[in-house]
């Protein structure tokens, strides 16, 4: 198999697929039967500086060229070969939030995330403008939040796109976007037959266009955003200068081709082969998100939901959470700490696994104890920003797995309020939920528990166990394929995903009844949360060279 996949590396027959996750930038190497051959990576985290989260474009490029390195160097490891080229290549990157560019290609201002709250009135007022939900973390909210602060940088804003755009637009030249990554910067009209045709809705489009210039701005919005793309068509290809960003080496050549740059819910999606109606996924890192594809439209508008597109353009409700699993992998971390202050030598893999599995044994409904794992805002409860809080009843019982238990679903708490709309008030019904990311590593813990959060059979198995990063491969390999006339559904059923195993969890009608019981607690004590925000200040706050102030959160991606 070595020689076979030695042949395909040197030979090009291979899919590169780069995707810029919360903490980790991550680079898969898939050969023709799209299993992953190699993979490098390189930590990275966000800053909140001047009240805003943000990364540095600068740590971008620092961090995918350590991806790719550390790729090079497992190829070699692994199969003795030099990585010499690859047959395609896509980018991958956390979905929304705003980089602005002027006409000459320069950053107006820091690169906003998707972990951002400020545009609340931005949100609200394109929400009641559009008659659809607009989160905060969309590019338009905030866009219009910038127009409505008067900062001047609006004025001179060329272009708009997302990281992913930003990356793929820095490779090759071409300002384009998949369609699932394009839905979260104004949404698409999905009206539209022809799939392959969609694009940006109209009626918003001239709409902002108006509210903009009632704020005393001139612009047109349709010619700032990327241009769309669905899955399967080409998105252009490799420059000599974008070759030079991605590997200084001079291994990866110019004229690659390149597929649209996707979003990390659109690649989650097709690495979970879930871009057929019916189908969901629930993905949990440092946020989590489900995304479940829709076969019919929603009856009204809810705050809880966004619509999406998948790749191939169809319609996906979207529960976003911005606060996922970091709470709890600190948790685990200070335990892990106490282990080594007994003299412990124990691996970090070892203490999560231990932990989760102590949780399996707590009360079912967590007896007592509540935590928020709200290390920033959460738009689906309201929140503008966030404290971490754990609290339990005078007479809890306060044990481990309990404990344990009680941080497990808090990390799904939010996720269920805003599935709790979809499921029971729009009476939308799934055949499939499948679940990835760091949170269901575990085998048997998270995956029982999601499945109790929201009364749907839960999968989990290995073809997602690369990521985004190995989605976006597949989606490269798909258009190059010479399939355009396949689905994208009907590729991945018949040649991603022929012969896969999963694990599959039904909920336990206990531990249905212990979530509810959490859930009825967890709602009626948000006012404390609120309170904690209220009085608790931002915490950690460092110096730099320049003097500016700012509050550092370093996060890990669970084991």
């Amino acid at each position: 198999m070595t020689t076979d996949a030695g042949e395909a590396i040197t030979g090009g027959r291979t899919a590169l697929g780069i995707e810029l996750g919360s903490t980790r930038i991550k680079a898969v190497l898939i050969g023709p039967d799209h299993a992953p051959l190699a993979v490098g990576s390189s930590d990275w985290e966000n800053q909140y500086v001047d009240r805003l989260w943000t990364y540095s474009l600068d740590a971008v490029w620092t961090g995918v060229q350590q991806s790719v390195a550390a790729l090079a160097d497992d190829v070699r490891r692994r199969h003795g070969v030099e990585l010499a080229g690859v047959g395609a290549l896509g980018v991958s990157a956390m979905m929304h939030g705003y980089l602005a560019f002027d006409a000459d290609g320069e950053l107006l201002t820091p690169f906003r995330t998707w972990r951002n709250t400020n545009t609340g009135r931005a949100a609200e007022r394109l929400s009641a403008e559009f008659g659809v939900n607009i989160p905060h973390r969309w590019s338009v909210a905030h866009l219009y939040q910038a127009i409505l602060d008067g900062e001047e940088h609006v004025g001179r804003v060329d272009h708009l796109t997302t990281l992913a755009g930003y990356v793929h637009w820095q490779l090759t030249g071409e300002k384009v976007l998949g369609i699932g990554d394009a839905s979260g910067m104004l949404p698409i009209d999905t009206a539209t037959t022809d799939r392959a045709t969609r694009g940006y809705d109209a009626t918003m489009l001239a709409r902002f266009d108006q509210l903009a210039a009632e704020a005393g701005v001139e612009l047109t919005l349709a010619e700032l955003l990327p241009a769309i793309a669905v899955a399967g068509r080409p998105a252009g290809e490799l420059t000599e200068a974008g070759a030079a960003l991605l590997d200084p080496t001079g291994r990866l050549r110019p004229g690659i081709p390149l597929c649209p740059p996707e979003g990390d819910a659109g690649t989650g999606m097709v690495a979970t082969n879930s871009v057929a109606p019916r189908t969901g996924n629930v993905s949990a890192g440092t946020s989590i998100f489900a995304m479940v594809v829709l076969e019919r439209e929603l009856a009204r508008v809810h705050r809880e939901l966004d619509l999406v597109t998948t790749p191939a353009g169809d319609p996906v409700a979207m529960v976003h959470c911005n606060n996922g699993a970091s709470e709890l992998d600190a948790w685990v971390g200070l335990f892990a700490e106490f282990a080594r202050t007994l003299g412990v030598d124990v691996d970090s893999s070892e203490v999560f696994e231990t932990l989760f599995a102590a949780a399996l044994d707590g009360a079912s409904d967590c007896g007592g104890m509540l935590a928020y794992n709200y290390l920033s805002g959460e738009p689906i409860t309201g929140l503008e920003e966030g404290r971490p809080l754990f609290l339990r009843s005078p007479d809890s019982r306060l044990s481990l797995s309990t404990f344990m238990r009680t941080h497990l679903f808090a990390s799904l708490a939010t996720l269920r309020i805003g599935m709790d709309v979809l499921q029971k008030t729009e009476g939308v019904r799934l055949d499939r939920m499948f679940a990835h990311g760091g949170l269901f590593k575990t085998e048997g813990v998270a995956q029982r528990f999601l499945a109790a959060a929201i009364d749907t059979p839960v999968s989990v198995g290995d073809v997602a166990g690369e990521g985004g990063a190995w989605g976006i491969a597949v989606l490269a390999a798909f258009a190059t394929s010479g399939s355009s006339e396949r689905s994208l559904a009907d590729y991945l059923d018949t040649t991603v995903f022929t012969g896969t195993a999963l694990r599959n969890h039904l909920p336990d009608p206990v531990d249905v009844e212990g979530f509810d019981a959490f859930m009825r607690r967890y709602v009626a004590a948000l006012p404390v949360e609120r309170a904690a925000v209220d009085h608790v200040g931002v915490g950690h706050q460092q110096t730099d060279d320049t003097g500016t102030t700012s509050a550092v959160l370093t996060e890990e991606q669970p084991a």
